[in-house]
């Protein structure tokens, strides 16, 4: 799991680079618990949050930037 005050110190690209793998985790995630081949099902839910967490900073940014 991510901390905000970790996700605060990245730039706009790094941002964007981890939610990007976030989702291909994210995706990979829910093809193994379709599959009944989870490991950790608690990753889903750390997966998510993390997700948030990053979409909610790029709006912050985004509308701290329009001001």
């Amino acid at each position: 799991m991510t901390k905000a005050t970790d996700l605060r110190a990245k730039s706009d690209d790094q941002l964007t680079e981890e939610l990007g793998n976030l989702k291909r985790e994210a995706f990979n995630l829910r093809f193994q618990a379709a599959t009944s081949q989870m490991e950790k099902p608690s990753r889903v839910k750390e997966v998510r949050r993390d997700i948030a967490r990053i979409k909610t900073l790029q709006s912050e940014r985004t509308r701290s930037q329009a001001k």
